[in-house]
């Protein structure tokens, strides 16, 4: 029986992955968003800066600094749950860069002012398949009852590369 691998390399092995996806988008880096991971869960968040002020007179977060954190937020999930499963059966990191699924389409709901603080989004898979995926994401701020933003999206998924 294979003795079960030390926990400290299963997390090393998941931050990689993790790392990997959000390295390869520099709108990530640009927005400033960084990933809260625990387990299979990722949680998004988008810090507060003087910069996503969209209209300084309420203030209020920029609607498209808003939608950019949702998609961003529905496409490293929707590739972090395709991936997860061969990375922990296989052990290992897929090979060469790792492609993101293209967006078809993305409609937000603007439910309520983003307000001048951290933003926190959570995105769950309604269906992947091959080709085509949809996804569904929730943003909040100080309550996860009260959404600010949510979102459905439906992308492309990049072609499966053949095992050598």
């Amino acid at each position: 029986m294979k003795r079960p691998e030390p926990v400290h390399v299963v997390k090393q092995r998941r931050e990689a992955l993790l790392r990997s996806l959000v390295d390869g988008v520099p709108y990530i880096r640009f927005l400033g968003i960084q990933f809260d991971r625990r387990g299979d869960e990722l949680t998004a968040v988008l810090p507060y800066h003087d910069s996503l002020i969209g209209n300084p007179a309420l203030p209020a977060l920029h609607g498209g600094a808003t939608a950019g954190f949702l998609e961003i937020a529905a496409m490293i999930e929707l590739s972090w749950s395709s991936l997860w499963e061969g990375v922990e059966a296989e052990g290992a990191l897929p090979a060469g860069p790792l492609r993101l699924p293209k967006t078809i389409d993305f409609t937000i709901d603007y439910l309520r002012t983003g307000l001048p603080r951290d933003a926190y989004a959570r995105a769950r898979v309604n269906r992947s398949g091959r080709r085509y995926a949809s996804v569904h994401v929730e943003a909040w701020q100080d309550n996860r009852n009260r959404l600010f933003a949510q979102a459905t999206g439906h992308f492309l998924m990049p072609p499966v590369e053949p095992s050598a």
